[in-house]
Formats: structure tokens, C-alpha cells, sequence
């Protein structure tokens, strides 16, 4: 089978890729659409030593596995857990101590003809969410998770750092709680998109006065410095990206304000694809662009092009 594979830091399309045999427990999964993220972009700049099929944002047709599952289209949880050790059995699964994650750790991922999870990782898609939509619900369930780690009181005062892929997703997300949110980042159309259903932005100067709780999504120490300089004393700091890099931080500035600092990652698939069916998120204007499977590479230089916010790998027709 054709699939992107990453190794030494060195992506290239691959034709001689055996298709893969579910063991069990798990469904074979025929990929139709798949996203690229900024985690795909710094595997490939060597954020984490990676070597297999990227890819973790996918919609696809079961064609192996439980026979309510065959033929219906799917999106995947990312995280393949092992049921027994300490964070599974407390309810965290999403840190279990053996897990793979697909096309980031051990396990291959969606850029590629078929793909291999377990099956209670499976959600079905609703029939009318069509297919580049519900790619989103990955990410999307990502942005909820801050939702799970932070109480979201409607007159607290929320800011929103950075307004990329993950950063327009947080927004629109955190604006259905009805808190006092801003949006801010450096690109006036990506910023646009967000006015347009109603939410507050600005540029990154726009900041005055102190916020209850920072969402950084930029990923770059400027991103982090901002966010950190625009909390109250007692305020909370939601980190929603990875950092390519070693972060510097005043940590004496964390101690004196006191101020929570949360990692945010992985998120409910359910409450996703609901925000989807009921066209609470709109994800369309976040698509800048299609591209076969077999043009895979142009897709991934295009991804990394400055304002470029989702690309798509088309894997399969429907």
C-alpha cells in the first residue's frame, strides 16, 4: 500500500508498504480523508524521535472488524492502551504507561491506504457530517479537553493566544461557554474568521489588563510569554501545544502569582462529533486545501507555508 513514512527525519511516499493485519481486538481501516497538524509537521522536523506512517487525524471504512462496524465510515482515538496498568485502571487511559498513539508513537498512522486501532477506539460518523468535515474530530475533541481540566465560569475572562489550526478550534469551543474571551494573533484574516461568528479578537498587542485563564496554542516561547504576562495573580495557564524546542520560563514569576499551570491534550470524541452534527463549530473555512495521497509531500510543503491553516490528504473516494 502507498503511505508517508517518516525516518530520519526524512518523509517520503512509499509504495511497498505491506497492508496491515489487525490483530485482534482491532478493526482494519481504509483511510478516505486525513489531516495534517502541527504535530505532524515537528515529527518531521524531530520534536519526537518517529519512525512509521504519520498521520492522526483521519476518517476512514471499516473493512475488517465487528460486523456492525463494516462498511461504516469512522473517525479513531488516538491512544491504543493496554486496560491494566495504573492510569487505565484510574480512569486516565489517555496516559497509559504502554500506549501507542497513532502515527506519533509505536504505532503507524493515517497518512497511508489503511490504518489498524482497536475497536473501542472507533466512533461511527454521523450520515450528514460529511467526510472533511469529521476529519476535525481529533482536533476538535483536543480543544474540548480544556473544557474537562478547567471550570469555565461565564463571566471569567478567558484569552486565547495564537489563531492557527488548534487556536481556531479552542475559540470557537471556549466561546460556547459564554465566558469573556479574546482572540488574539498576528494574521487579520485568520482572525476574521472568528469575528465572523461573533467572537472578540485582536492582535497580539491588543492585550490590556489581566485574564482569569491563557490558552496558549502557538507553540513559540513569544506565544507562552504572552499568555503568562497577561494572567492575574491566581490565574491558569493551558498549554495546547507542543514546543519543538527547550521553553525558557520565569519560574519565580509562577511561584509569586501562584499560577496553575495545565498541560492539555487528547479530549471525548462524543462531544466532538456532536458539536459537528449540530453545526456548533464551523470547520470549513479552516480548509485551505486538498491533495491526493500521491502528492503527499507538495501537501506537507504547503502545510508548512506561513498562514496556511488545514490541509488535507484525499486517501480514498467514498
Amino acid at each position: 500500500m502507498k503511505g508517508l513514512w517518516l525516518e530520519n527525519n526524512q518523509l517520503q511516499l512509499r509504495t511497498d508498504i505491506p497492508t496491515p493485519k489487525p490483530p485482534s481486538g482491532e478493526a482494519l481501516v481504509r483511510v478516505l480523508c486525513a489531516g495534517i497538524c502541527n504535530t505532524d509537521l515537528e515529527l518531521k522536523r524531530g520534536y519526537y524521535p518517529y519512525k512509521g506512517i504519520l498521520g492522526h487525524e483521519f476518517v476512514g471504512v471499516v473493512e475488517q472488524g465487528p460486523e456492525h462496524l463494516i462498511n461504516q465510515r469512522v473517525v479513531g482515538e488516538i491512544n491504543a492502551v493496554c486496560g491494566h496498568c495504573r492510569f487505565c485502571l484510574s480512569g486516565l487511559p489517555t496516559h497509559c504507561e504502554n500506549r501507542t498513539v497513532l502515527g506519533i508513537v509505536n504505532r503507524n498512522g493515517a497518512f497511508a491506504d489503511y490504518l489498524c486501532l482497536p475497536v473501542e477506539n472507533l466512533h461511527l460518523v454521523p450520515d450528514h457530517v460529511t467526510t472533511e468535515v469529521a476529519t476535525f474530530t481529533e482536533p476538535l475533541a483536543a480543544a474540548l479537553e480544556i473544557q474537562q481540566q478547567v471550570v469555565l465560569h461565564p463571566d471569567a475572562r478567558v484569552l486565547v493566544v495564537g489563531d492557527g489550526k488548534l487556536g481556531q478550534l479552542v475559540a470557537q469551543t471556549l466561546a460556547l461557554t459564554g465566558c469573556d474571551l479574546l482572540v488574539v494573533g498576528r494574521h487579520h484574516d485568520k482572525l476574521a474568521y472568528l469575528e465572523a461568528r461573533g467572537i472578540k479578537t485582536g492582535l497580539v498587542d491588543a492585550v490590556v489588563g489581566t485574564f482569569d485563564i491563557a490558552v496558549e496554542c502557538t507553540g513559540n516561547p513569544e506565544g507562552f510569554a504572552l499568555a503568562r504576562r497577561a494572567l492575574r495573580p491566581r490565574g491558569t495557564l493551558v498549554l495546547k501545544s507542543t514546543y519543538a524546542g527547550n521553553l525558557s520560563l520565569d519560574a519565580s514569576s509562577l511561584v509569586v502569582d501562584e499560577i496553575t499551570l495545565i498541560g492539555s491534550r487528547c479530549g471525548p470524541f462524543t462531544p466532538a462529533l456532536d458539536l459537528l452534527a449540530q453545526g456548533q463549530v464551523d470547520v470549513k473555512p479552516l480548509i485551505h486545501a486538498h491533495y491526493p495521497l500521491k502528492d503527499g509531500l507538495a501537501a506537507f510543503e504547503h502545510a508548512q507555508t506561513k498562514g496556511v491553516l488545514k490541509v488535507l490528504l484525499d486517501v480514498h473516494e467514498e
